[in-house]
């Protein structure tokens, strides 16, 4: 089969590897439908994390192929949406609700590479959702959202406490962040603040819910958040970049008493302890537990109430992906969908 690795930093290239079998008698073997480049995948392209031929993709969907012989929830030919994280589902952690900390957790990222044309996928039965039947195919860039960036950007949001009469900020205007707007939406905030300087992100930021826009960053930025909120800060603040500049952005924008929930991919973020004491503002976050949230994102999706595929903005084939991966590190796309 044809898969992504990246060599070396900026060096992705499409190769042939060997086709997935069943190792584990809890194993699917599915046969992706699309994928996609994460703005998580830029770390490594970036060289800003490790980067020796790795098995690139973490996001999914497509149709089982085969089973091991302990798979009990699928069956073949069942449409599947994934976690990027493997969990067994069952655990006391996943139990709790935090599957991207399951006992038996491992990420998909690096190791398993879903950015091919199949893929092997450990603890089918915890880690994959069965849609209710085949989709049309204009739901499938949604379904491949909820895969990652929208389970994610849901989590953040459910983290933030946002819901009815809150007002929420959201730092970062990539696909997670595009996504914790629709989120908060959905989950009936009252005021939506996007914090963009770009104006294709800002148009999709509105559509999704977005109901002011602030371009300022770093200690501007917060002071705009201030001046729109009576001095106060936001009542929940999702942050989505993982930099030291956007999580204080993030931090420093809540009010005492209200919740930053934080799932950009932490690089170099180090908090102070003193201000983080007097602050008052609840911290939470982390990897996104993307499965717990799967079943009702699924079911959203298929009854059409939201529409999250339109985060992406470019399309390609698998065979250009070294193109997409170009075209997110330039900020030229914001999200690129790799069609199999």
């Amino acid at each position: 089969m044809k898969g992504a690795v990246l060599y070396c930093p900026r060096d992705v290239r499409i190769e042939e590897r060997d086709d997935p079998t069943i190792v584990e008698p809890t194993d699917a073997i599915i046969r992706l439908t699309a994928t996609c480049i994460c703005g998580a995948d830029l770390w490594p392209y970036r060289g800003i994390e490790a980067a020796d031929h790795l098995l690139m993709g973490h996001e999914y969907v497509g149709v089982v192929t085969e089973i091991g012989a302990e798979v009990k929830n699928l069956k073949v030919d069942d449409f599947v949406v994934g976690s990027f994280v493997i969990s067994d589902n069952t655990c006391e952690i996943c139990q709790a609700g935090y599957q991207s900390r399951c006992v038996h957790a491992q990420f998909v990222h690096g190791t398993i590479g879903t950015q091919a044309e199949y893929a092997r996928i450990p603890l089918a039965d915890g880690t994959l959702v069965a849609t209710p039947g085949q989709p049309d195919p204009d739901l499938i860039p949604s379904l491949l959202a909820a895969s990652d960036v929208l389970g994610t950007g849901w989590f953040a949001a459910v983290a933030a406490e946002a819901g009815p009469g809150k007002t929420v900020a959201v730092v970062g205007d990539g696909a997670v962040g595009l996504m914790g707007i629709l989120a908060a939406k959905q989950l009936g905030a009252e005021r939506i603040i996007a914090m963009s300087r770009h104006e294709p992100r800002q148009r999709l930021a509105r559509e999704f819910g977005a109901t002011d826009i602030v371009v300022e960053r770093g200690d501007e930025g917060v002071a705009r958040i201030k001046d729109l909120t009576d001095g106060l800060g936001a009542h929940s603040v999702i942050e989505a970049v993982g930099t030291q500049e956007s999580m204080m952005q993030a931090i420093r924008s809540t009010r005492p008493g209200g919740h930053t929930g934080y799932v950009g991919v932490s690089h170099g973020v180090t908090l102070p302890g003193e201000e983080l004491f007097l602050s008052g503002v609840h911290l939470h976050g982390g990897p996104a537990p993307v499965r717990r949230f799967l079943p009702e994102l699924i079911s959203l999706i298929w009854d059409r109430k939201i529409d999250p595929g339109k985060v992406f903005d470019q399309t390609l084939p698998l065979g250009q992906v070294a193109d997409g991966y170009r075209a997110m590190d330039e900020r030229r796309a914001i999200k690129t969908l790799l069609t199999l």
